[in-house]
């Protein structure tokens, strides 16, 4: 029966890459997405100026235009602007990924509680959530990180807080079809339960929607990320973060265009990669979605 069930789960597998590599634009999000996350891991360590990133200044060196020696040009205090862009790659990714991280975990753990407990306990988890939709997710963002205070992990943390009730939505109604499916009252008749019965047979059910709305959630996080870094409220200078080169940059526009243009451009293929990557995994992974 194992062999069985992993010889299916191999063959779904290569079908599913059969269909995500028909779409052209699904692989280009797929690379997009390794580039990025090639950069995030290694960028620090190939920055042609790294004591630029470390907060390093060259002030002989003030507002160069793209060249062989700086191809992203220099900023107003002489720092190499593609060093900043491929180190603040990291800082971006990196937030981007604990926000939809622990949207996902919250938002999961709320949601399957209230689509298999029902009664009460959906009420209150479900309008709990309502409320939270409510007020707009950046502006509740805003005010937790200017609460907290600034920094990476406070960012995360209040960007998080805004993030989990679409998941919570998502699982409970993937949680709600799936209870009344044959194998979860097999489980019941077998005295399993319902911790176990949640855990070890509903939600690994549910695993593809899951996945399908955080890669797509990834593009929008590094956004609000950056947005919270161009208002002051995320990560402080020196720290290169995308939000953060984007702010003081836009004092210097139009004369000075690189030093916006570039990091903006950062963003914009992140962002890009992610959306497209996220199309494909919906196209393989939730059929229901499949154009």
């Amino acid at each position: 029966m194992t062999h069985a069930v992993a010889s299916a789960r191999g063959q779904a597998l290569r079908r599913g890459w059969f269909r995500f590599r028909q779409s052209g634009l699904s692989m280009l999000g797929a690379a997009l997405v390794v580039a990025v996350l090639a950069i995030a891991i290694v960028g620090p360590w190939i920055a042609p100026f790294p004591g630029h990133v470390a907060g390093g200044v060259d002030t002989a060196n003030r507002f160069l235009a793209p060249s062989l020696a700086h191809p992203f040009g220099t900023n107003e205090l002489g720092q190499d602007v593609l060093s900043l862009v491929l180190a603040g790659t990291r800082i971006s990714v990196l937030a981007g990924l604990g926000v939809v991280v622990l949207g996902t975990l919250f938002g999961t753990l709320v949601g399957a509680v209230a689509g298999f407990a029902g009664g009460w306990t959906d009420e209150v988890l479900m309008r709990l959530s309502d409320l939270k939709l409510t007020i707009p997710g950046l502006i509740l963002a805003m005010a937790v990180a200017a609460a907290l205070g600034a920094g990476l992990l406070n960012m995360v943390i209040a960007i998080a807080l805004s993030w989990w009730p679409g998941y919570a939505r998502l699982v409970r109604g993937e949680v709600l079809a799936r209870k009344e499916e044959v194998y979860v009252a097999a489980a019941r008749a077998i005295g399993a339960s319902p911790a176990r019965i949640l855990f070890r047979h509903v939600l690994p059910n549910i695993v593809s929607p899951v996945v399908v709305k955080m890669s797509l959630d990834m593009g929008f996080a590094i956004l609000t990320v950056a947005s919270l870094g161009f208002i002051g409220i995320g990560v402080r200078p020196p720290t290169p973060e995308w939000g953060t080169l984007l702010s003081v940059s836009r004092s210097y526009m139009p004369d000075f265009w690189w030093t916006a243009v570039f990091p903006g451009l950062a963003m914009f293929v992140a962002i890009f990669g992610f959306n497209l990557l996220g199309d494909g995994l919906r196209d393989v992974l939730d059929p229901r979605a499949r154009r």
